[in-house]
């Protein structure tokens, strides 16, 4: 049977970077952002500045904070990982698990051990995002831009550029040459003195749909930075009631999209059995029990990874999808929306399991 929002995974979010890069910051803009009642929690293997650590301690959404100290979390400390979440799930229950690691070091290794729970807990947890807070006052670049190097870095998904806004534009250009060394697709967006859109940094989860609403969870706020292109997507059949979305050409889309142009994909749909997630894992679906009933799934795409989770029917789920099949928001890098807008209305990537079935694409530009 499909997991409710209520037992959906744990969403993960790793935010590395040096001692000083902004990681507190940015994590702290995050907050007034969620509902008040979503519980975040923090793992972290610095000692941080203790009126910073007071701070965030007497956040309401900072619902337990762990520190893994005397080494890189990384290396010697991962083997203590485990049991640090674990014991965070058990006492804090928490809505979000933030990693937050400082250093150099490049994150595989962490989100590995990541992923190895999320299987070995029997989806307990999932990784939904890396991010990288680079300091453009002060980093000099990578150490190393080896293979091995680039390997490593694969599992960054988003780089933060933070401190621009005083070291110039010339300061900037020479920070993302240096990214660029790596020769990788990763996404990247320059923070507001700190402040980065949570829809960027943070996925939709079980949390947000049971504490937002569907519709707060779902769509995106019309304020959002000037670093990000948001398209809104719906999906609408002629017939008089909702038909299934073809999970095949959805699939497509969520193959195809790059995540160096494509950050996020967020939002619901109306489907007859359940959408694989990125690792080929079905959730399950009380369709699957009643003769293929379409049901509600929550889509949450992040930097070519996605799971999906059943909506109960007491969700509101299909009260919020209305008339459309499909709603999706997508959030892209700044000057993308009009070459993807043209992209899925001509690749025909969101149409209806009946392919017969007549029906309207609406795709407009937020903000």
């Amino acid at each position: 049977m499909a997991s409710s929002p209520s037992t959906s995974p744990t969403p993960i979010t790793i935010i590395t970077g040096f001692l000083g890069s902004g990681k507190t910051t940015l994590i702290l803009n995050l907050l007034p952002q969620l509902p008040k009642t979503y519980k975040l929690a923090l793992l972290k293997n610095e000692f941080g500045d203790l009126a910073v650590d007071t701070q965030l301690a007497s956040q309401r959404s900072i619902s337990g904070v762990r520190e893994l100290l005397n080494g890189c979390i990384c290396c010697n400390l991962v083997g203590q990982l485990s049991s640090a979440l674990q014991e965070l799930q058990n006492e804090v229950r928490p809505d979000r698990i933030v990693i937050e690691t400082s250093g150099n070091a490049f994150p595989a290794t962490l989100a590995m051990e990541v992923n190895r729970l999320a299987r070995e807990s029997g989806g307990a947890f999932v990784l939904d995002g890396v991010v990288s807070v680079i300091d453009v006052e002060n980093w000099k670049g990578y150490e190393d831009t080896s293979y091995t190097a680039k390997m490593q870095a694969r599992f960054t998904d988003l780089v933060v550029y933070n401190k621009w806004e005083a070291a110039g534009e010339r300061r900037f250009e020479e920070c993302v040459d240096r990214v660029g060394d790596l020769e990788l697709p990763i996404a990247s967006v320059k923070s507001e003195k700190g402040w980065v859109d949570k829809d960027v940094v943070m996925g939709i989860d079980g949390a947000l749909v049971a504490k937002e609403g569907v519709m707060g969870a779902v769509d995106h706020d019309h304020h959002h930075q000037s670093e990000v292109d948001v398209l809104s997507v719906s999906l609408v059949a002629e017939s008089a009631a909702p038909s299934p979305v073809n999970l095949e050409a959805l699939e497509d889309l969520l193959l195809v999209a790059p995540k160096d142009e494509v950050y996020r994909i967020k939002g619901l749909l109306l489907a007859s059995h359940p959408l694989p997630d990125s690792s080929g894992e079905r959730s399950g679906s009380i369709s699957e029990d009643v003769g293929g009933e379409p049901e509600v799934y929550v889509l949450n795409w992040a930097f070519s990874r996605w799971n999906v989770t059943h909506l109960e029917e007491d969700a509101g789920g299909k009260d919020a999808l209305g008339k459309a099949s499909l709603r999706l928001t997508i959030v892209l890098a700044r000057g993308e929306a009009e070459k993807w807008k043209k992209r899925i209305e001509q690749g025909d990537m969101l149409n209806f399991e009946h392919k017969e079935l007549k029906g309207g694409l609406s795709i407009e530009k937020v903000g």
